[in-house]
């Protein structure tokens, strides 16, 4: 436990250094968008691959992701029962709210605490996929359809190839396929790749805590979709995750803490890019982003206390 423990005081130092020279101004609000690209389109997609071109497929396809499958599923179908059928909410709305309270930040933060928490970075990588490749087209071809999202219909074609402009989802095609076929690139190649890969996580990390030194400015709201999403994401998903491992799948020690952990993970920041971009739910959004992450950290370092 007290290994599991330090890896997160080091994830966290890292999170707070980012907090602390946004505070004080040595970085500004804005570069944090700066460092979040470099993460999100340079160094997290040269971890990725490096990390799953080297795994085992078998480690990486495991009861982890499909214990966290479960999970989301249950927090996505109460969100619909209680938002859609009770509060009754338009599709587009429903759809932002299902995601904010399901989608988790498999990039930023999850990679992160996979490789230095978990020890297996790759864990992460069939979350994440999942995500990119079935959840967001799905939730896009609602939305697209949804004339109170853009107002306009989207071609399928442009719903099935958007994920594949999403660097993660290339990065971590190509590692999958690399460890598929038993590639191994030559060390000249992968040095440079491993040098700009040891980069995602500090930047990442930074990012994460730049981003919380300016987030309390942004406008938040305390309405009940907000707090039933950020309730289902904070909670209600680690302990979905826990229950299905713990009483269906029969996990223990560690098998049991990867799912649990990764599920504890907040709202990811796309669900906010997308609201905006389908002009549905922003503020639902940002609110849960922003709560989710705040709330994300303390409860993490207690499942990774209870079950390290």
């Amino acid at each position: 436990m007290s290994a599991v423990v330090g890896a997160f005081v080091a994830l966290v130092s890292v999170a707070v250094l980012g907090y602390v020279v946004g505070l004080t101004g040595v970085l500004r609000a804005q570069d944090e968008l700066v460092l979040s690209r470099l993460a999100f389109f340079v160094a997290t997609p040269a971890l990725l691959f490096t990390t799953v071109a080297r795994a085992d497929l078998h480690s990486i396809f495991s009861v982890v992701f499909v214990t966290n499958v479960a999970s989301l599923f249950v927090v996505q179908v109460i969100f619909l029962l209680v938002a859609a059928l009770i509060w009754r909410r338009t599709r587009s709305e429903a759809t932002i709210g299902v995601l904010a309270s399901s989608y988790v930040n498999a990039g930023n933060l999850g990679v992160p605490v996979a490789a230095y928490v978990l020890g297996v970075g790759a864990v992460v990588a069939p979350i994440l996929l999942f995500q990119l490749l079935v959840m967001a087209p799905i939730a896009f071809a609602v939305l697209d359809g949804d004339r109170q999202g853009t107002g306009r219909r989207v071609s399928l074609r442009t719903v099935v190839a958007r994920p594949f402009r999403n660097p993660l989802t290339v990065a971590s095609l190509l590692g999958l396929l690399c460890a598929a076929l038993g590639v191994h690139l030559p060390t000249l190649v992968m040095r440079p790749i491993d040098l700009i890969a040891a980069a995602a996580v500090p930047v990442a990390l930074v990012a994460y805590g730049l981003s919380l030194s300016a987030g309390t400015k942004d406008s938040i709201t305390l309405q009940r979709d907000v707090v039933l999403a950020v309730l289902l994401k904070t909670m209600v998903q680690p302990l979905a995750a826990y229950a299905v491992g713990r009483w269906v799948l029969d996990l223990h020690g560690a098998a049991l803490l990867a799912p649990t952990l990764l599920a504890a993970l907040p709202t990811a920041q796309n669900v906010y890019v997308y609201a905006v971009h389908y002009r549905s739910s922003r503020t639902l959004a940002r609110s849960v982003v922003l709560l989710s992450t705040l709330l994300s950290i303390p409860i993490m370092i207690a499942i990774a206390g209870l079950l390290g």
